[in-house]
């Protein structure tokens, strides 16, 4: 082993010590990073950061859908059972806090006798529900 612990020291001919490029690898010969291993370091945080917030808002995203998917749903089977028992077409918004979602009810005869075919239609800014059942012809 030379002087210094390093195989890569070298001893000039003055006895001035020499430290060859390779040394500075070894890390012996200096303290802290070079800007180059801080770069690459930011870059490597950096893209798994960028991918974290994608997963993320992909995931709000699923999550606000599924969430307005889940009121509809609702307000439809709700509308769904005033239709069962007073049977009539029209359109409407709902009241608060749904007023962001309107609905459109419809009556038609359906293929089998003595069968109505009621719809319930429920509209969102994104989403569109729809909801449809076969009920007894009232006389």
């Amino acid at each position: 082993m030379k002087p210094g612990g390093c195989s890569f020291v070298r001893m000039g001919k003055t006895g001035n010590t020499h430290i060859c490029a390779i040394h500075y690898a070894c890390g012996r010969a200096r303290e802290g990073f070079t800007l180059l291993e801080v770069m690459i370091s930011l870059a490597i945080v950096g893209g798994l950061l960028i991918t974290l917030l994608y997963t993320l808002n992909y995931n709000l995203g699923i999550a606000e859908r599924h969430r307005v998917i889940t009121i509809s749903t609702h307000l439809a089977k709700e509308k769904m059972y005033e239709m069962e028992r007073k049977p009539a077409g029209g359109k409407g918004q709902f009241p608060e806090p749904y007023a962001s979602f309107s609905y459109e009810t419809n009556v038609k005869d359906s293929l089998f006798p003595g069968m109505s075919e009621i719809t319930v239609v429920v509209k969102n800014a994104k989403e569109e529900f729809s909801l449809s059942e076969l009920v007894k012809k009232s006389k």
